[in-house]
């Protein structure tokens, strides 16, 4: 039984320490702005290369606070800690936000100059910030290599693919903790050989009937809360090391822009509960297998009962960019943290046709050879 929507009410905002505080990052040793830089951990002045460490608010505070989720309706809007100001690309509608001394001249998704600021958004601020741990160059770098791997990926392509400026984005993650109790009732299948009157072998599956429990602590259920991207290209580049998070600072994410969340809190724990279904679908499956030595289930029901809800807000770290082949445009992601790469690129007709007919072949020599 799942009781727990009916108390959560409508969805305000996250539970968060407020960051009142206000920097404009400038060097104090050139008056240049600094940005934070993943190579280092820091912020770093471009200008003079001066370097200044990021310091917690207090010991006590070094990663987000999980908050409750029947008590989210109760919660206030906080600022983002900077004055902020919200860019909206008119030719895609991708809405970015950043602080106000940024300059944003190019959309980070389609590569469109057609951005506008807008005025009067109110911008909820994350709990905590999953930073960028390699740079632009890394992140290119991994790109280059990863497309090298593309058999498919015609020459000429791999030739041409050197991605534009890369775009460090901070998107927007809720992440969920809950202890599940699982009560559920199956078939499971046990198989056996029988032999007919004529000799001939059939496998015999014997069904019988199971209940149980099943308790299992979920940590950490990312739901994505943006409808901005592509779900696949954003699926490539999972998993992200959520457990790897600071509580939010406006420093972390100088230099970066960062996205406004369109999937609400209540909305969001639909999804996660639709995927923590699935995980539990398969452990309780491998759990009546392993203990009648099984080898089918069938007609598994399951019942779930979902306690002591937290949850997150986090930013969570992606490069993106893109290359144009054939007057195309191909779009590409890299994990922040990690370098994994996601995307698009154009497949050659000729190397499938290839491919296909080696195929081909190799089946007909064995077919060949079988029957000799």
């Amino acid at each position: 039984m799942e009781n727990q929507d009916n108390n959560a009410g409508e969805y305000t905002s996250p539970v968060i320490a407020e960051t009142k505080k206000e920097t404009d990052r400038k060097c104090p040793q050139c008056g240049g702005i600094m940005d934070f830089d993943p190579a280092v951990g820091m912020l770093h002045c471009p200008y003079c290369d001066y370097q200044e460490e990021i310091l917690p608010e207090n010991e006590e505070a070094l990663s987000a606070v999980e908050a409750d989720f029947l008590t989210a309706e109760q919660t206030g809007n906080c600022d983002w800690g900077v004055e902020t100001k919200t860019v909206i690309c008119k030719a895609c509608g991708g809405e970015m936000v950043y602080d106000a001394l940024q300059i944003a001249g190019e959309c980070p998704y389609c590569g469109s100059n057609q951005v506008m600021e807008a005025q009067g958004k109110n911008t909820l601020a994350p709990g905590g910030v999953c930073a960028f741990k390699i740079d632009a160059k890394e992140a290119a770098g991994r790109f280059k290599a990863w497309i090298k791997k593309k058999w498919f990926c015609p020459k000429a392509a791999k030739e041409s693919a050197k991605p534009k400026d890369m775009k460090g984005i901070y998107l927007p993650y809720w992440t969920f903790d809950t202890d599940t109790s699982s009560t559920y009732t199956a078939q499971y299948g046990i198989e056996r050989e029988e032999e007919d009157k004529n000799g001939n072998k059939t496998t015999v599956t014997d069904w019988y009937d199971c209940q149980g429990e099943y308790k299992k602590f979920i940590d950490d259920q990312p739901v994505c809360a943006t409808n901005q991207h592509d779900r696949s290209l954003l699926n490539g580049v999972l998993p992200f090391n959520t457990a790897d998070n600071v509580t939010y600072k406006p420093e972390y994410v100088a230099g970066f822009a960062s996205e406004r969340y369109s999937i609400g809190l209540k909305d969001a724990w639909e999804i996660a509960k639709s995927e923590i279904s699935g995980r539990l679908k398969n452990s309780i499956n491998a759990k009546i297998k392993k203990e009648n030595k099984a080898d089918k289930v069938r007609n598994l029901k399951i019942r779930t009962e979902y306690n002591g809800i937290k949850y997150k807000y986090l930013l969570l770290p992606v490069w993106m960019s893109y290359f144009k082949y054939n007057n195309k445009v191909y779009n590409f992601m890299v994990n922040g943290q990690n370098g994994k790469v996601s995307g698009r690129i154009p497949i050659s007709k000729l190397k499938v046709a290839i491919a296909v007919g080696i195929g081909i072949l190799v089946v007909a020599g064995l077919w060949y050879l079988s029957n000799l």
